[in-house]
């Protein structure tokens, strides 16, 4: 899992064509995805109610612990 700070109006390529834009609304820091259709995104919580929790945040999770 690669973990980065960005600013507002910074953004990550991931792949060819998967575009994530950090941008502020109101003060409050929010992501503008940019993907083609047939990629499913999906909100964390929801992921979760429907899929086992993925072994890479498992482990980011333990580590946040000992932190």
């Amino acid at each position: 899992m690669l973990s980065l700070g960005r600013n507002p109006g910074q953004y990550l390529v991931i792949g060819k064509d998967i575009v994530i834009q950090v941008v502020s609304v109101d003060g409050d820091l929010r992501l503008a995805i940019d993907a083609p259709k047939e990629i499913s995104i999906e909100r964390g919580e929801v992921y979760e109610k429907r899929h086992p929790i993925p072994q890479c945040l498992k482990r980011l999770r333990e580590k946040s612990m000992k932190w």
